[in-house]
């Protein structure tokens, strides 16, 4: 009697309910949640059109969201900010932990350091891509800022917005927050830096094949533009290093979109001067390329070796030779190789050999042609050549996976139906 007692209140309301849950809970539409509250409209629509797909495949957050009456004090500075940094700027309010009201009561006085969707980024510097809370004792305020030492920009929590328990917290909050080493605030004074960046090259005298290059892409401008906010870091080839590309490698035969990916990922979007580079806390770093392409992917390995900063793709060692630009917000260095991503050139090194050397092994005889397949020139980057069975086994593994979530669905489903079951028979 107990057990039917106990499974006559589990109505079939409660367990849709439940089922709908379970398959929803990897699915959070923030813009969706915040769509009830119009103070926050002018804050939605800077989510829906720079982070949203962020936010999606994350199942626990905390968000500080600023209402429009706050937000409008800033809006003409975050006009000024390229749609890059725009969104580092959004991410840097994502919380990437659940906080509950009552978890804000708890905040120690010493405080609690908190990861943002921002520090995942890689452009962060230190944990400064974090946020410090802390709470008052006596008044019960919870204050929000930047780990950084004599950091401005700081934030108030105003209230709770809404709530789903262990998911997703919205809290609001006073002001707009501004990670560290943005130069948000100053931007609204300082002139922009403007600066021509095919013409600095030019004037390089040994990046003409570069500038060339950027110029009838038409990413440059693009370039440009990211110059507000964190800056942006150019690691460009010198004219040899295009001269001693090797025969198979067929940068020219790419697409012009795979052609922009490729300039993209010479970039950095923040700036570091030299000295910041030879001392980098983060040796893998994201390009801008990743930002079109994916987290994870098209990332630079920068590290020191032998006094030299080098560059690591993956397929390519490069080194930085010279100093073409270094003014805030903009650094370009000339580096010794053309930097190709492996994910658009293959997973093998690729060696420059030396004039009138011929490739390890080849005999003398020319290379094999390892430029991009077709389906790549056209379509999104390709799966490069895989070891045999390689394919097979992944698309076994697929199924299997593919087949494990059918069986969860149909065992809940069964489940469903038996208690219903039992839920109807109680009244037999």
């Amino acid at each position: 009697m107990a057990i039917t007692f106990l499974i006559s209140h589990f109505t079939p309301t409660a367990l849709l309910y439940f089922l709908l849950l379970s398959s929803s809970i990897h699915a959070l539409n923030i813009t969706t949640l915040l769509s009830p509250y119009p103070d926050f409209s002018d804050f939605t629509d800077l989510i829906s059109s720079s982070i949203s797909g962020d936010l999606l495949p994350r199942s626990s957050l905390t968000l500080l969201a600023v209402p429009n009456p706050f937000l409008s004090s800033t809006s003409a500075l975050t006009r000024r900010l390229s749609p890059s940094s725009r969104a580092d700027v959004l991410r840097y309010h994502v919380l990437l932990e659940y906080l509950s009201p009552s978890a804000l009561l708890r905040i120690p006085p010493s405080g609690k350091l908190v990861t943002t969707l921002y520090q995942t980024t890689g452009r962060a510097t230190n944990n400064f891509g974090s946020v410090n809370l802390t709470r008052d004792p006596s008044t019960g305020v919870v204050s929000i800022r930047s780990p950084a030492p004599f950091s401005p920009s700081n934030a108030t929590v105003l209230s709770l917005v809404t709530n789903l328990p262990y998911n997703v917290s919205i809290f609001s909050v006073d002001s707009l927050l501004v990670p560290y080493g943005f130069d948000l605030m100053a931007s609204e004074t300082r002139p922009p830096l403007g600066l021509n960046i095919t013409k600095a090259l030019i004037d390089g005298h040994n990046f003409n094949v570069a500038a060339s290059m950027l110029a009838a892409s038409g990413v440059v401008e693009e370039f440009e533009a990211d110059e507000g906010g964190a800056g942006i870091t150019l690691f460009v080839p010198t004219d040899t290093a295009f001269s001693n590309l090797p025969s198979n490698v067929r940068l020219q035969s790419l697409a012009a979109d795979k052609k922009a990916v490729v300039l993209k990922f010479h970039v950095l979007h923040s700036y570091y001067p030299l000295g910041s580079l030879e001392s980098i806390v983060n040796p893998v770093q994201p390009t801008l390329a990743t930002e079109d392409m994916g987290a994870g992917s098209y990332t630079l390995n920068i590290s020191r070796i032998n006094g030299s900063v080098a560059i690591n793709t993956g397929i390519v060692q490069a080194s930085v030779t010279q100093t073409v630009f270094d003014q805030k917000p903009v650094s370009i260095f000339g580096v010794s190789e053309v930097l190709l991503p492996r994910e658009i050139f293959g997973k093998n090194p690729i060696l420059t050999p030396k004039p009138g050397t011929p490739l390890p092994g080849s005999g003398g005889a020319p290379p094999p042609d390892i430029s991009p397949s077709p389906e790549s020139l056209t379509g999104p980057p390709s799966h490069l050549s895989s070891p045999p069975g390689f394919r097979e086994e992944i698309g076994s593994k697929a199924a299997a996976a593919v087949g494990g979530l059918g069986s969860f669905g149909i065992a809940s489903c069964c489940i469903g139906l038996y208690l219903m079951g039992i839920y109807l028979a109680s009244f037999a």
